[in-house]
């Protein structure tokens, strides 16, 4: 191989090492079976929620998951793959592509990568089933608000009552 070709496949190692040690989760499917406008759907859902997915040969995943020190994906590497990459969600990359499965039976998650540690299907599955950022930050706020606003209606009772009197 000419030296030309083999820093061209170095610095695709070294892009996709980087979107594995930067992304927040990956999610790595085999999607061989879907049509293709099962996979430009797919790609459309994905882009909506700032998720970007690549199809990548299995020997430059490999290597660069030896690089970002992600141990026991090598199994996972194997026939048509495709990885979901999130830089800021968790479960959206998880979430989409369950949904997604369930329509098209032919998607197969065969694993991923949950903030910097390898994840089996198992795990994948239940970090869609969990509420995304947003639904995450709303029930935050709601666990907030309660105190405050059970304080707002003791002093209205108490004003109310002393009203009265």
């Amino acid at each position: 191989m000419s030296e030309v070709a083999i820093a061209k496949k170095a610095a695709i190692v070294d892009e996709v090492t980087e979107k594995f040690s930067a992304a927040a989760s990956a999610v790595i499917v085999d999607y061989r079976g879907l049509t293709v406008e099962q996979v430009t759907e797919l790609r459309k859902q994905l882009r909506d929620a700032n998720v970007e997915m690549k199809v990548i040969k299995n020997s430059i995943l490999v290597r660069a998951a030896e690089k970002a020190g992600l141990n026991g994906l090598e199994e996972v590497f194997s026939g048509p793959t495709a990885v979901a990459f999130s830089n800021e969600d968790v479960v959206a990359p998880a979430k989409i592509i369950d949904e997604f499965a369930k329509t098209a039976e032919k998607l197969e998650i065969k694993g991923g990568i949950i903030e910097g540690k390898v994840a089996s299907i198992e795990e994948i599955t239940a970090l869609a089933k969990l509420p995304n950022r947003d639904g995450l930050l709303s029930m935050l706020l709601s666990v907030l608000q309660a105190p405050v606003r059970n304080v707002a209606y003791a002093v209205k009772a108490v004003a109310e009552k002393e009203e009265v009197a």
